[in-house]
């Protein structure tokens, strides 16, 4: 059953009835309604082309966050093979909200890592809906320095809220954490390529998206902290997250003209949840076209260049 966002109900009425006359065409033959199906499939379609050609960057933060969009499982399954996923990060515990490990890119040998929030009841509650414990950083970490070691380029696919911000994790040290992740990725000398596919959020993203290449889906938002967040800090008020959202500007478009990222992948009329495959194959030409590049520079310079674009950030704005 699909979900609707509150600002789809123009399409959700439309898809309603023609699922309706779909039902009655199947209970009597004689009954012929595949003119009137085709009309109103017709409508939808420009009623869903119109809606999502201009989305506010509140309604972009919800499809960032529809429940039915394609999550790291999907992404991991689709565009690798072999794919190994390692537990623990031999000091404390398992972290089940960052995936990480070794699989094979179009034949390539790369390490993986990336958020999964995941997809029902149960499975949210075993990933802690994407929102990762110290643990889960330093097993990216160990995983990064195998790939450091063994030459293997590294791909990153984000999609979380922010890190998990309960006691436990900060007594285990959430933010020395996240800055070792973030260090490690800095300091390595093999080609990173990162793709934000949902949510970025907080230090929680930065910590495994700071690579040479960093690219958003269309609908999806990146910043350091999430509208309802920011909303109860500025005004005391989590109600105006729609306010803050567009202040902040955490949208595909906002950080491209930053030079936050460096490219945006186009989704589906209607968000990647309506397309999965499609969404995850231009995810995966995007990677293929950057590793192909990254992958004939020498790995000095690409440490050496990262480090330089991070470090630039801000200087023109």
């Amino acid at each position: 059953m699909h979900h609707y966002l509150d600002f789809e109900k123009p399409i959700s009425d439309l898809e309603g009835k023609i699922h309706e006359l779909k039902k009655i065409a199947s209970e009597d033959e004689s009954i012929d309604t595949s003119e009137e199906v085709e009309r109103l499939e017709a409508r939808a379609r420009e009623a869903m082309a119109e809606i999502y050609a201009k989305l506010t960057p509140w309604q972009k933060t919800q499809v960032a966050r529809h429940p039915q969009r394609p999550h790291f499982v999907d992404y991991a399954a689709r565009l690798f093979s072999e794919w190994t996923p390692l537990a623990g990060d031999r000091k404390f515990a398992e972290d089940a909200a960052i995936q990480a490990g070794l699989a094979r890119f179009n034949g390539l040998p790369v390490a993986l890592i990336g958020q999964e929030k995941g997809n029902d009841t149960k499975s949210r509650i075993k990933h802690n809906f994407g929102s990762a414990r110290p643990e889960g950083y330093r097993k990216a970490i160990r995983v990064m320095e195998m790939a450091e070691r063994f030459g293997l380029p590294i791909v990153t696919l984000i999609d979380t809220a922010g890190a998990y911000p309960g006691i436990g994790a900060e007594e285990r040290g959430q933010a020395e954490a996240i800055a070792r992740s973030t260090e490690m990725c800095l300091n390595a000398t093999v080609p990173i390529v990162s793709v934000i596919i949902g949510e970025g959020g907080s230090g929680g993203a930065i910590a495994i998206a700071t690579g040479d290449r960093v690219y958003m889906l269309q609908h999806s938002i990146y910043s350091v902290i999430s509208p309802e967040g920011a909303a109860s800090i500025l005004w005391r008020d989590s109600a105006r997250a729609k306010e803050a959202a567009t202040t902040m500007k955490i949208t595909a478009e906002d950080l491209k003209g930053f030079g936050i990222v460096d490219g945006i992948i186009e989704e589906p009329v209607g968000g990647a949840h309506r397309d999965h495959e499609a969404v995850i194959d231009r995810t995966g030409a995007m990677i293929a076209s950057a590793l192909d590049e990254l992958m004939q520079v020498e790995r000095a310079t690409l440490r050496k260049n990262r480090r330089e674009k991070y470090l630039s950030i801000g200087r023109s704005l």
